[in-house]
């Protein structure tokens, strides 16, 4: 019999995050591995021993099926950035020391850019030992910001909620501007990249004109040229919509959202922990113009609403969740699953591995010719591009008027007893 897989989430969680891990969980078992271990809070977890049995977890197909439609991390996630191997081999030791005690023959880390960056540590750590473990990263992320892979799992889920939002904050703004100016500010999550702000326009519909700006921090943004931009479309209509990324910022390179709080703290990665640029603007708005604002922070709920997920995203991110045990399984080490689209009418997608030092740290933006002249909208281009992946429905599962989820009870667990059984 095969040996042991074990498997993490971590980062930001998303719609379908737990739909790779289905996959995982899933291909394993029909691949004859052994026991299928879940790390408990990713890496930083599972160094202190915090890991299950899945199988006690995932019992049959519709314990699957609602772990497929299940939002956050079903097994906890993190944000801990291993060191380098020369700064503190001490801890690669452990880790090792663990995979060996629980005859890990599988490492998958469901994540994005610095999971990718822990997939190749610890994949370089077993060059150097000699260890037998295969390393393979699983992409996740709303963002959408991985290199090389045409796009990630939660992007489109997240692509659709906001784009449904934004419709319906237009709607609900339009209901109050009888002889009224009212602007109201979206703020779209997005540190470096801006494909989920960029999302919005596809609000823009038979029923809905979509939003009248929206800016991406890719490009450099003016405090005093929106307002201007603003104004403009103020003298010519009684409410306006904005959309703006959480990352963007001044030609100076300071965030907007920097101007709303001087203290903003940072994560273990030291990316600034960002919130407030809505509320910024839409007070500056306020005191320049004099108008009716409100400021929209869609905040976790674009990647927490499962309900809502895109039926394309779900089956890809279970996809790519079984592909990463067949590449392992295969003989694939270093590696992170990449999709390829295939063909865009009818929209076709596949899967392959790419090397995980091309992938790691690396960002990919959303390119200048999709993003309009004025640098206030996107193309149709881009618009091609994310259409197809919000596609279709993953209908919740109801009960008693709301969605059902799988959940792991822990609360009894021994985590000093072999295994952490009870």
């Amino acid at each position: 019999m095969k040996g042991n897989v074990l498997v993490g989430q971590s980062g930001g969680p998303t719609a379908v995050i737990n739909a790779s891990l289905a996959g995982v969980f899933k291909t394993a078992k029909e691949r004859g591995y052994n026991k299928v271990y879940g790390m408990r809070y990713g890496i930083q977890g599972f160094m202190d021993e915090q890991y299950v049995d899945l199988s006690e977890h995932i019992k049959n197909e519709l314990d699957l099926e609602l772990l497929k439609r299940t939002p956050s991390a079903f097994l906890g996630t993190c944000r801990y950035k291993l060191p380098e191997i020369h700064e503190d081999k001490a801890i690669y030791e452990r880790i090792f020391e663990l995979l060996d005690k629980l005859d890990i023959e599988v490492f998958i880390y469901i994540g994005g850019n610095d999971s990718m960056d822990t997939i190749r540590k610890l994949f370089d750590y077993s060059l150097l030992t000699g260890a037998k473990q295969k390393f393979v990263g699983c992409p996740k992320t709303i963002d959408n910001d991985l290199a090389i892979t045409d796009h990630t799992p939660g992007f489109g889920s997240a692509a659709k909620y906001i784009a449904t939002s934004t419709k319906e904050i237009i709607c609900d703004a339009m209901g109050f501007s009888y002889k009224k100016k009212n602007v109201n500010i979206v703020e779209i999550m997005g540190r470096n990249a801006g494909w989920l702000t960029g999302a919005a326009a596809l609000s823009r519909s038979e029923d809905c004109e979509g939003p009248d700006l929206i800016y991406l921090p890719e490009l450099p943004f003016s405090i005093e040229g929106f307002v201007d931009e603003v104004k403009k479309l103020l003298e010519k209509k009684d409410v306006v919509v904005a959309v703006v990324s959480e990352g963007i910022k001044t030609a100076e390179g300071k965030y907007v959202c920097e101007y709303a709080t001087e203290n903003a703290s940072t994560d273990a990665f030291g990316h600034i922990q960002m919130s407030g640029t809505a509320a910024y603007l839409a007070q500056v708005v306020k005191n320049e113009l004099g108008c009716k604002t409100r400021a929209v922070e869609l905040s976790t709920l674009q990647r927490a609403a499962a309900h809502l997920a895109s039926k394309i995203d779900v089956d890809e991110a279970f996809n790519v969740g079984g592909a990463t045990v067949k590449a392992a399984d295969e003989g694939s080490s270093g590696v992170m699953v990449v999709i390829d689209r295939v063909s865009d009418d009818p929209y076709q997608s596949a899967t392959g591995v790419y090397d995980v030092h091309r992938i790691a740290n690396g960002e990919k933006v959303v390119p200048r010719k999709w993003i309009n002249k004025e640098g206030n909208y996107v193309t149709e281009e881009f618009l091609d591009y994310v259409r197809p992946l919000i596609q279709g429905h993953y209908q919740p599962m109801m009960v008693e008027g709301l969605p059902r989820h799988l959940s792991i009870n822990l609360k009894n667990y021994d985590w000093s007893a072999p295994r952490g059984k009870k």
